[in-house]
């Protein structure tokens, strides 16, 4: 899905606390015969100290489709032969990261996040599954000069909703920035996941990003995504908004 990009977006942290939000948007048929369309507005806040980053993720979402298609999940159970627009509260992600390695000199990081789902979107509606996921997730960045190259490798386990089996899943992310200017960075980002229900298929999606510093205090992104598989969506922009205090 679209929202693993909003997450491996190469964007360093800022000491202190930060607010971000903004609009994604994705399209797709997921190996069916009627679009779904996902948007999703996330409201997130940040705070950083020493080697310990927490983050909490608010996110409002709407779906237009057959209400089979699960964002971060994929198609899951039978779709309807009608399309349904639904809206309401996301699941709340809480996620904590340590900066296991930090060598500036060399240009070399790697973190270590765990990351809870809460199921607080409406299952009924079809916005969640009504179960908590959990995920571990380590991250590598690796800078050379103006470039940097980035990756991540995770495991997620799926809580199942009532009648669904869903898999547990590894996923990983491969991607390279480079920094055209203090204020301007761009790059690409290709995202794997494995299928994490019966009747759904592993995602692939590659991610187009640029990202630019509006002064000390605001940060702009926005990103493109390409996906290439029935459990990715056929297409997505979106672009996020960032406040540091």
């Amino acid at each position: 899905m679209i929202t693993a990009a909003l997450a491996t977006l190469p964007v360093a942290a800022e000491p202190g606390f930060s607010l971000t939000t903004g609009l994604d948007y994705s399209t797709g048929k997921y190996g069916g015969t009627v679009s779904t369309d996902i948007l999703y507005i996330p409201f997130t806040g940040q705070y950083e100290a020493d080697k310990y980053t927490l983050k909490l993720t608010v996110p409002y979402l709407q779906v237009t489709g057959p209400g089979n298609v699960v964002i971060d999940v994929g198609p899951i159970g039978t779709p309807s032969t009608t399309t349904t627009r639904q809206s309401g509260l996301g699941d709340i992600v809480v996620a904590g990261t340590y900066n296991m390695y930090d060598r500036r000199a060399n240009g070399t990081l790697v973190d270590a996040t765990a990351k809870i789902k809460f199921a607080t979107a409406d299952e009924a509606k079809g916005l969640g599954t009504g179960k908590n996921d959990y995920a571990l997730q380590a991250d590598l960045y690796k800078t050379l000069g103006k470039n940097t190259v980035f990756g991540t490798l995770g495991y997620k386990v799926m809580g199942s909703p009532p009648g669904v089996t869903l898999n547990n899943v590894f996923y990983a992310s491969l991607g390279a920035g480079h920094r055209y200017s203090q204020e301007t960075s761009a790059g690409l980002i290709l995202d794997l996941r494995e299928k994490a229900s019966a009747t759904g298929d592993a995602q692939r999606e590659l991610t187009a990003y640029v990202s630019h510093k509006l002064g000390k205090t605001w940060k702009a992104q926005a990103y493109a995504v390409k996906g290439f598989s029935n459990g990715s969506p056929d297409w997505g922009a979106g672009a996020m908004f960032t406040a540091v205090f």
